[in-house]
């Protein structure tokens, strides 16, 4: 049990015990291309080998297996943005506890497809709510209905203390303390697990956690003093898109203050394609949020040990082309227009040939043509040979008769087209 409320270091040590045998170490693997561009000694943790592909089967586990005979008896019941869930059906097949999973619709298949695949007999799976909060807050009304013991995604000191293991496998890796590491921040059960072993154990390594961008609920927690409701997050980064954190892991959090990092959206989608492509690395948005902050972290000393915390690989194959789609848009290689065209032949050839550079090109052009009209307007996507391009496009599209307008990124136009 529990040495108190708030988990420590010896709660971190009876969790790793628990699972041993079970829940095998993950990697601890050196990044030459990480380390080269910024000047680091960078390694990986690769939770994502582990058999859940993230570390959630860590706290899960240890959650699970401090159950008395009655509750397992009844089952558990559990929400997840995919990840959590994949933990709480792993553990349930190893214990033979019966679970209700709850995902929410954002959930990518390939997600949903593993929970079923790892609980098996043991997992009931229920679709229900657009975000993890709706999909959370049908799972805690079913555990009241029903008896069944609710599994949180992050906020007990239990889970919290399971994922402390990920932090102790590192330094017995590497041998030593890093002077760094970057965790992942969706409800601060990783951030906080790693906190409660180092500040015990190691208080001079550096810590720094790395939210997405479009939901900075850790952030906002320290902001006003508690967990606080965000009032809108962007589901991409769907392992970490969470609108409020944990009370329990707020407490840690507050306690010890670590850096944060708000990380956009499209930086990550930029780290994850280099990930795949540079190091064959299938990493899902949550699971590049650590390596993504890197760039983002002016303060570490150069040549200094970090390690990033590669949280989770559970990444449907077919969302690639949004993440392709949200890194070109990032780096300023790709950009929309509105362009009202003249209904006679040859329009769209006079314009490529007028406002196209040799590197650029189309790749998207959809075109309303209506009969009454001397002119339609077409939605018109450029991808750029290279970012500083651009102004020079600019200046061409202005000395056209085309009335042209520029689509920022942050129109409601952008959810058609990414």
């Amino acid at each position: 049990m529990l040495s108190a409320e708030r988990p420590t270091a010896a709660d971190v040590v009876a969790a790793a015990n628990r699972f041993a045998g079970v829940i095998e170490p993950s990697p601890l693997q050196r990044n030459d291309r990480l380390s080269r561009r910024y000047d680091l000694d960078v390694w990986l943790k690769r939770e994502d080998l582990l058999k859940v592909r993230s570390y959630k089967g860590r706290g899960a586990y240890n959650l699970l297996s401090e159950l008395s005979a009655e509750q397992r008896e009844r089952g558990v019941v559990c929400a997840s943005a995919g990840n959590h869930g994949q933990g709480v059906a792993f553990a349930c097949a190893s214990l033979g506890i019966t679970a209700r999973v709850y995902l929410p619709r954002t959930t990518p298949r390939q997600k949903r497809e593993r929970v079923a695949t790892l609980g098996g007999k043991y997992v009931q799976i229920v679709v229900d709510g657009e975000t993890y909060d709706e999909a959370a807050a049908a799972a805690c009304a079913h555990a009241e209905a029903s008896g069944m013991t609710l599994v949180p995604a992050f906020d007990d000191p239990r889970t919290i203390a399971g994922q402390g293991t990920v932090i102790k496998e590192v330094i017995e890796q590497l041998g030593h303390a890093p002077s760094a590491v970057v965790v992942p921040v969706g409800g601060g059960g990783l951030l906080a697990g790693t906190l409660v072993w180092l500040r015990e154990n190691h208080p001079d390594v550096t810590v720094i956690g790395a939210e997405p961008l479009g939901a900075t609920s850790m952030a906002a927690a320290l902001e006003h003093g508690g967990p606080v409701d965000l009032d809108h997050i962007d589901p991409f980064v769907d392992g970490a898109a969470v609108r409020k954190v944990g009370q329990h892991t707020y407490d840690v959090v507050s306690e010890w203050e670590p850096r944060l990092v708000a990380v956009p959206e499209g930086q990550i989608c930029v780290e994850m394609l280099d990930l795949y492509q540079s190091d064959g690395i299938i990493s899902e948005p949550a699971g590049a949020l650590a390596a993504t902050a890197l760039g983002l972290e002016p303060g570490l000393e150069p040549g200094s040990t970090v390690v990033c915390i590669l949280s989770g690989g559970n990444n449907d194959v077919s969302r690639y082309a949004e993440i392709v789609e949200r890194a070109l848009v990032h780096e300023g290689r790709k950009h929309y227009f509105l362009v009202e065209f003249p209904q006679e032949p040859g329009a769209l050839r006079r314009f490529i040939d007028d406002v196209l550079g040799p590197d650029d090109d189309i790749t998207l052009f959809e075109y309303v043509k209506r009969n009454n009209r001397e002119t339609g307007p077409a939605l018109v996507g450029v991808e750029l040979g290279a970012p500083e391009n651009l102004e020079a496009m600019v200046k061409r599209m202005n000395t056209v008769p085309h009335r042209i307008e520029r689509v920022p990124p942050d129109s409601p136009l952008f959810m058609f087209v990414v």
